[in-house]
Parts: C-alpha cells; sequence; structure tokens
C-alpha cells in the first residue's frame, strides 16, 4: 500500500472548514469540550433492541477517535464501557490538545485503542504518563503494519477495519476470557448482520467499479479508494499537502484542473471538513464540468452516527457519483 503522508509531523496540520461558494466558518478548536463518551448508538445489541449478556465485568475502554471507539463500543457491548476522547466533527485529531478529564480517562482505563502513525501522538503521551498499569494498549498502525511516514487513515481500508476488529476482540477475551464465548458472537454478529451493507456496498463497487479514475482532494480517500479499487489519479504530493495543511504546488493544481477539464477523472471525492480554498475551487470546478463530486468526512458526522452508519452513508454517495459518471 502506497504512503499517501510524508514522515513530516502532522501536528501542524490545518483542518479548515468552508461552506462551498461561501466563506469558512470555523477553525479547529482544541477545547475540553471536544473530550466526551462514546457516540450515541454505538452499543451493542443481541438483536432483541436490548444491551446484551447484562451484568458481569465490564472493561473500561478508552480510545483516541470515535471511529474506533464506536466499533469498540458495539464489539463489548454491555461488558465494556468506552469513552471517546475525539467526538467533535470539528476537532483537528493531529493536533488536539489533550485535557486533565483525558489523562484521568486514560489513567484508570483498562484497555486503550490509538490510531498511531503519527495521527494522534498526544495520545502517545497520555499513555506514557502512566506506563506499567497492566492497561492492554491497541496501536492500530503498528497492527496494520503501517510506519510513521505512511498514510494513517487506517479506519478508510475496510482490510484494516476487519483486522481491528479482530485484535479487538481478541484483546476482550484476553482481558475477560469468562465471557469470551460472548466477544465472540459480538463480532461474529457485527461482522456478519451489522455490517452487512458496509461490506456489500465495497463488494459491490469493486465489481463494478475498478479502475475507475477518480480525483481527490487529500490522502484520507487513498485507502478507501484502495479498498474499492478505484484509480487515484490526484498526484500524491497534493494529497500529502492538502492532509498535512501546506501549500501545495502551482504545478500539481495546474495539473488537478487539467484532468478535470479533459475529464480524466469520472468522480471528485473531497474531506468536507478540511475544504481549503482550493479545494473549494476544484470542487466548483468539477461541477462546472460535469464531474460528479463525493464527499466524505475525517471523523464520524454526525457525531452521534455508527461507524456503520457513517460509513455506508459515504459509500452510497461514492456510488451514486460512480453511476451518474459511468452509467453503469
Amino acid at each position: 500500500m502506497r504512503s499517501s503522508v510524508p514522515s513530516r509531523p502532522t501536528t501542524h496540520r490545518r483542518l479548515a472548514r468552508t461552506v462551498l461558494g461561501g466563506t469558512a466558518i470555523a477553525l479547529v478548536a482544541t477545547v475540553s469540550a471536544c473530550a466526551t463518551t462514546a457516540p450515541a448508538g454505538s452499543r451493542a445489541t443481541d438483536g432483541s433492541g436490548a444491551d446484551a449478556a447484562a451484568g458481569g465485568k465490564v472493561i473500561q475502554v478508552v480510545a483516541a477517535e470515535n471511529f474506533w471507539g464506536s466499533i469498540a463500543a458495539q464489539l463489548g457491548g454491555s461488558h465494556v464501557h468506552v469513552t471517546s476522547i475525539i467526538t467533535n466533527p470539528d476537532t483537528d485529531p493531529h493536533s488536539y490538545e489533550p485535557t486533565a478529564a483525558d489523562a484521568r480517562t486514560v489513567t484508570t482505563a483498562q484497555y486503550a485503542i490509538v490510531n498511531g502513525i503519527g495521527y494522534d501522538a498526544w495520545a502517545d503521551k497520555l499513555l506514557a504518563t502512566n506506563p506499567g498499569s497492566g492497561r492492554t494498549e491497541l496501536k492500530v498502525g503498528d497492527l496494520v503494519g503501517i510506519q510513521p511516514g505512511g498514510n494513517p487513515h487506517r479506519w478508510y481500508s475496510p482490510t484494516d477495519v476487519h483486522q481491528v476488529i479482530e485484535q479487538i476482540t481478541a484483546d476482550y477475551k484476553k482481558i475477560d476470557p469468562a465471557d469470551a464465548a460472548w466477544f465472540d458472537q459480538q463480532k461474529q454478529t457485527f461482522e456478519t448482520q451489522t455490517l452487512a451493507r458496509y461490506n456489500q456496498l465495497i463488494s459491490d463497487i469493486r465489481a463494478k467499479y475498478a479502475g475507475t479514475p477518480i480525483g481527490a482532494s487529500e490522502s484520507i480517500v487513498t485507502p478507501l479508494a484502495e479498498g474499492l479499487g478505484l484509480k487515484m489519479a490526484t498526484p500524491e504530493t497534493f494529497l500529502d499537502a492538502m492532509s498535512e495543511g501546506t501549500d501545495p504546488t502551482a504545478a500539481d493544481k495546474a495539473l488537478i484542473d487539467q484532468q478535470i477539464r479533459t475529464k480524466q477523472i469520472k468522480v471528485y471525492v473531497y474531506n468536507s471538513q478540511n475544504s481549503t480554498p482550493d479545494v473549494v475551487a476544484q470542487v466548483k470546478l468539477a461541477k462546472s464540468e460535469g464531474i460528479p463530486v463525493a464527499t466524505v468526512t475525517e471523523t464520524l458526522a454526525p457525531a452521534g452516527d455508527t461507524f456503520q452508519q457513517w460509513q455506508t452513508t459515504e459509500l452510497q454517495g461514492i456510488e451514486q457519483a460512480l453511476h451518474q459518471a459511468t452509467g453503469k
């Protein structure tokens, strides 16, 4: 898998929010209000609408970001209590400043999930403040074999998501072996039923649109494009610059404009949580040239969605854009 994020530090990344055709409405604020519990609706159920397996041991879990927190909560159900630190869609996980409350949450957690790969270096610092606590830790980058400098957006890789599901379940069973069979059942239900639509959309898009060239606003789209079998035409240097909050080169911007005007891409996908003037201009040009535009976001949006609700909505948007572009 290609590396789409360079090895320079990610802590200065800018996350500008704009309304297309309008002005910026907000800049990221790193405030303590962003540290809240796991998103609503993320508790797993036994299929009857009630929490599964009431009582017994409850594992205290902390997730640096709510996309991993949502998965962890659903896999653990009533046997876990998950707190996600990054839950506000206006918060940039790269440059978040943790609070004293975050530190307390990490200190008391039995299980911690961080993305790694330089994406949430602040979380590593929190973990380092309380070493030797017996806490189980999952660093997603280490799990999936992506080194610092690689693309950190692993929640957009379907293959990596399933690896994380396997590892979280294995870790729950290690922490609470008495409920191992129950955690296995939770995983089975989550993968075959809860994620059924997510899995089906990925399979359908790959089968119908593999090899279709697309453009994108930043490297967050790259793991998803690879998972869907789509061909990323946007220069990697531009994708990296936008993800890092640095200025793209004039040559890259000119090339992308040419790709759009000459229809070298069929669809343009952009991160609506990082709509810089350059991205806004590209979206506007794509629409004027009749190229369908689809959107993704960096974290759960709305914040109360589950992982699968969020991803399914985005996948449906990409599928619709591909259908509109190709007629398939």
